[in-house]
């Protein structure tokens, strides 16, 4: 495992080394990774919500079956059957405990929605920081690339005009030399 975990380490220094000298790929990294927290998070708010809902359902059926046991109690007591009564005031009581028990769960549920949607508000306001600073990164690259373009157009411009110049001295040179071989050989062929 040492030798594993020697390769891991050094994999992950490499890498933040890597996004170090290129921070544009490090800001596009950490966008895709906010984006897929935020996929995430709409994923359990939705989820979220489908638990709450079936949790209303259930807290209404036991609402109902608990009003039912309620009228079955009052015919039993007002009939003058105290064993019936009794046993159907137990099913209430049951009922009821396990009515409060479906209430608290749907209020834990409710709780972690607004958790869950404040925690999609951060992550979008983040997302939309990083997006900010990689618009302008990409602005601030492309500038640079311009202007290096432009100096090294710049370079080989200067470098095409000193080389005319260097061309128009060269055919000075030429005229003046071929001028002076023709004195040369007219003072020659006077002699």
């Amino acid at each position: 495992m040492g030798l594993f975990d020697d390769l891991s380490r050094f994999l992950e220094n490499r890498l933040e080394e890597f996004l170090r000298n290129n921070p544009h790929l490090e800001l596009e990294a950490l966008l895709e990774q906010l984006r897929e927290q935020e996929e995430d998070t709409l994923k359990l708010v939705a989820d979220l919500q489908l638990q709450e809902k079936r949790s209303q359902e259930e807290i209404l059926d036991t609402a109902q079956e608990i009003q039912r046991w309620h009228i079955r109690v009052q015919k039993a007591k007002s009939a003058g059957r105290e064993d019936l009564a009794a046993a159907a005031q137990e099913r209430e009581a049951a009922l009821l405990r396990e009515g409060n028990q479906r209430w608290g769960h749907m209020q834990g549920l409710k709780e972690r929605i607004n958790q869950s949607k404040e925690l999609l508000q951060k992550i979008q306001a983040r997302r939309q920081e990083v997006q900010a600073k990689a618009t302008e990164a990409q602005t601030v690259r492309a500038k640079a690339q311009s202007q290096q373009r432009l100096e090294t157009n710049g370079w080989s411009n200067s470098t095409s005009s000193y080389s005319s110049n260097f061309d128009d001295l060269e055919e000075k040179f030429r005229r003046w030399e071929t001028q002076d071989e023709l004195e040369k050989l007219k003072r020659q062929m006077g002699k």
